[in-house]
């Protein structure tokens, strides 16, 4: 079943989706750290094509979820601005920059994995989700815009937290997930190697919740300062309170996390 966009409503959204990327690219363009990799990022934000890659991956998330329920967000405009430009908000963060394999827990439609694996091609995101009909579709997508940087994986994030291939493998871990950010450092943590990094999209309201993670962090392996950044996420998405919340690996996890499937859940850490 093919999936129509007014062509205005799809201009519009374009034209929203050029003004963000141009944001994002003076914001990262205007950080004082970075490597070798920030120059081909802002070159690549630059290229229409990417924006072209952006708006095919609307068309398809908005077309299968006719069929499939991949998002609630149907309007090209706030897809854009709540799906697109919230992924990329964490483009310039340095353990990003640094990372060569990230892992999405939680990935859902593929966000933010797929957006951000189209920006960095020279690094491996694997997209994690427990809904088959979801990795699937990342998998479609994938192949569409010709991401060969990206797997997806159906499993559990406790699942994969405990696997031999995926613990303890990745140099950076991002979850957009719902859920308190004990709950989620549990998803999340365990799949990261030590001096590696967990990105954790949330409210700047949520910070409430980190004195209330300090047990889980600490039990994880985690490094006591959990850093918050909003820059960017203001820069593209004025009118939203979103931020993203950092938490280094300082220390292996121990072994019985994370605890099996739906326990984390019901009695977070």
């Amino acid at each position: 079943m093919a999936f129509l966009v007014n062509i205005d409503t799809e201009q519009a959204a374009r034209g929203i989706l050029a003004e963000g990327l141009a944001a994002l690219a003076r914001h990262i363009g205007g950080l004082p750290r970075g490597d070798a990799s920030r120059a081909e990022s802002i070159a690549q934000l630059d290229d229409p094509a990417f924006a072209d890659a952006l708006m095919e991956l609307m068309r398809l998330v908005l077309e299968r979820g006719a069929v499939v329920n991949l998002t609630s967000i149907r309007e090209p405009e706030e897809f854009v601005r709540l799906h697109l430009f919230d992924s990329l908000a964490c483009a310039g963060l340095p353990e990003l920059e640094s990372a060569q394999s990230v892992a999405d827990v939680g990935s859902g439609a593929g966000f933010p994995g797929l957006p951000l694996a189209a920006l960095f091609p020279e690094k491996r995101f694997t997209l994690i989700d427990s809904v088959q009909k979801k990795t699937e579709f990342v998998e479609h997508a994938a192949r569409v815009l010709g991401l060969g940087n990206v797997r997806a994986i159906h499993a559990r994030a406790e699942s994969a937290g405990r696997a031999p291939a995926l613990r303890e493998h990745f140099d950076l871990a991002l979850c957009r997930a719902v859920g308190k950010l004990s709950l989620i450092l549990e998803y999340a943590l365990p799949l990261v190697r030590v001096g590696g990094s967990a990105v954790f999209y949330k409210t700047a309201s949520a910070a409430v919740e980190i004195e209330e993670s300090r047990h889980a962090i600490e039990l994880l392996g985690g490094s006591a300062e959990v850093r918050i950044e909003t820059e960017a996420c203001i820069d593209m998405l004025p009118d939203r309170n979103h931020a993203l919340y950092i938490v280094r690996k300082e220390r292996p996890t121990p072994d019985a996390y994370p605890r099996r499937a739906g326990t984390p859940a019901k009695t977070p850490l």
